[in-house]
């Protein structure tokens, strides 16, 4: 998990791409790490779907689950939310895109 941690937010395992900029992971990693932190959060894990749509200013993550996981998933004062949305924010403007997650009701 270390290692998957440190591709995304660059670490070491870095690949360059074709420009000779360096790429630290895939929306698909992205897409991953929301997965897990969710998956550690909620009650009953096996009814979590995320999945990742294109729109006109980016890409957004939707997480679906239970409704009684939606108050996990969104922490008091939605704390929890806003700090999945920085980190994934962060991550997604080193491989230079645009990416939010969103909580479906």
């Amino acid at each position: 998990m270390f290692s998957f941690l440190k591709k995304l937010f660059g670490g070491s395992e870095s690949s360059k791409c074709c420009c000779g900029c360096e790429s630290t992971g895939s929306l698909r990693d992205l897409e991953g790490f929301v997965g897990f932190v969710v998956n550690a959060l909620v009650d009953f894990p096996e009814d979590v779907k995320i999945q990742t749509e294109e729109n006109a200013e980016g890409y957004v993550i939707k997480i679906a689950c239970r409704k009684e996981d939606i108050g996990k998933i969104v922490g008091k004062r939605g704390k929890t939310i806003m700090a999945i949305r920085s980190l994934v924010s962060g991550a997604a403007g080193r491989q230079r895109k645009r990416v939010s997650v969103e909580v479906l009701d």
